[in-house]
C-alpha cells in the first residue's frame, strides 16, 4: 500500500472515529472530502448530470464506516463445492423456485420469448442473488459507492460505477432516496451494478422507467437481456455432472477444450448415474468443481454465458442445479 492511500484510509478512519463519539470532524477531513466530492460533481455535470439531481443525491453524503469494513474483511473462501452448494440450493429454495415459477409464469414465458432464456433459469439467478427479491440490500447506492471511491484501493472502478449511477438518476428511473443495493453498489433484485443497469437493463412493463427494484417485469427481461447479449441459447441447456473414467487425461479438462458430446462419449465420459451422454448436437467442456478436484461437469455455452455474470465455477454450477431441480430434473 502507498504512502498516500495510507494517509488517506487514516483520514477516513480518523473521521469515523469522530463521528461515533458524536463530534464534528475535523477540518482536515472535511476539506479534503469535500474537495473530492467537488470535483467529482464537476466530473458529473460536464456528463450532463442535472444540477437538482446531484444535489438530491449528493447532499450529506459521508463515507460510510460499515462499507469501509465490509470491503475490508471480505473472508477467504474456505467452503468446499458441497457446502456451497448445500447453503445455496437447499430444498427450501427448490421448493420457494418452484412456487416463484409457478406464480410468475406468465410473465416468465412473455420474457422467455423475446430474449431466449428459459424461465427456470431466470427463476434461479433471482433466487440465488436475493432470495427471489427478499434480500436486495439496504445500503445508499450512492453513499456507498462514493465511500468505495474516495477510499482509493480500487477508486477507479468505484467513481465509475458512481458517475453512473448517478447517470441512472439523472434518467429518472429511480429516486435518489430508493436507490438501494449491497454495500459494493449491486442493486436491486438482479444485483446489477450501475454499469451494468445503463447497459442491460430493461423497461419491460413499459412505464418509462428501468425499475429492477420493484418491477418483475423489469427484472426478469434485464436479467434475460444480459444473458441473451452474453452468448445464451434458449434450446440449450447449461450442463450436467458426468462421471469421468479412470486414467482420464487431466489435459483435457478446462473451457480451453471444446468437443462435441459425441466424442466425449468416445473417451469414456458418462453421465453422473453411468448412462451414457445425451445424443445431441452440443459442443462442451470438461470442468472441476474445485479446480484439481471435485465432481466433474460437461457444461455447454449457456454455462459460458453463466460465468459473464459471476465467474465463479461455484456459482454458475449453482445456477444450473438449481434450474434444473426447479424444473424436477
Amino acid at each position: 500500500m502507498t504512502k498516500f492511500i495510507q494517509i488517506r484510509l487514516g483520514i477516513v478512519a480518523a473521521v469515523f472515529l469522530v463521528l461515533a463519539g458524536g463530534l464534528a470532524p475535523k477540518p482536515a477531513f472535511a476539506e479534503e472530502f469535500g474537495a473530492w466530492l467537488s470535483a467529482l460533481r464537476a466530473e458529473a455535470e460536464e456528463k450532463g448530470i442535472r444540477a437538482e439531481i446531484l444535489d438530491a443525491a449528493l447532499r450529506d453524503v459521508t463515507p460510510l464506516e460499515r462499507v469501509i469494513e465490509l470491503d475490508r474483511s471480505q473472508p477467504e473462501f474456505t467452503l468446499t463445492f458441497d457446502d456451497y452448494l448445500s447453503r445455496v440450493v437447499p430444498a427450501s429454495r427448490v421448493n420457494k423456485g418452484r412456487q416463484k415459477l409457478a406464480e410468475n409464469r406468465a410473465l416468465l414465458q412473455e420474457v422467455a420469448k423475446r430474449y431466449g432464456v428459459q424461465p427456470r433459469f431466470l427463476v434461479a439467478f433471482w433466487g440465488i442473488e436475493t432470495d427471489f427479491g427478499r434480500l436486495t440490500g439496504g445500503f445508499s447506492v450512492i453513499q456507498a459507492l462514493a465511500t468505495l471511491a474516495y477510499d482509493g484501493r480500487r477508486s477507479t472502478f468505484f467513481r465509475k460505477e458512481l458517475l453512473a449511477a448517478l447517470q441512472i438518476l439523472n434518467e429518472e428511473h429511480i429516486a435518489p432516496d430508493a436507490m438501494t443495493g449491497s454495500w459494493a453498489g449491486a442493486m436491486g433484485q438482479s444485483q446489477f451494478m450501475p454499469t451494468t443497469f445503463l447497459g442491460f437493463a430493461v423497461d419491460h412493463d413499459g412505464d418509462g422507467r428501468q425499475d429492477i427494484w420493484t418491477s418483475r417485469g423489469d427484472v426478469f427481461a434485464s436479467a434475460a437481456n444480459y444473458l441473451a447479449k452474453s452468448g445464451w441459447r434458449g434450446d440449450e441447456t447449461w450442463g450436467r455432472a458426468v462421471r469421468l473414467p479412470e486414467g482420464f487425461d487431466s489435459a483435457l479438462i478446462g473451457l480451453e477444450t471444446e468437443k462435441p458430446i459425441g466424442e466425449w462419449q468416445a473417451l469414456g465420459v458418462r453421465r453422473a448415474n453411468g448412462n451414457d451422454l445425451p445424443k445431441a448436437d452440443l459442443q462442451g467442456s470438461i470442468v472441476l468443481a474445485e479446480g484439481s478436484g471435485g465432481p466433474a461437469f460437461l457444461v455447454y455455452r449457456n454455462y459460458r454465458a453463466i460465468l459473464t455474470w459471476n465467474r465463479s465455477t461455484f456459482f454458475a454450477v449453482a445456477v444450473g442445479t438449481l434450474a434444473d431441480r426447479i424444473a424436477g430434473r
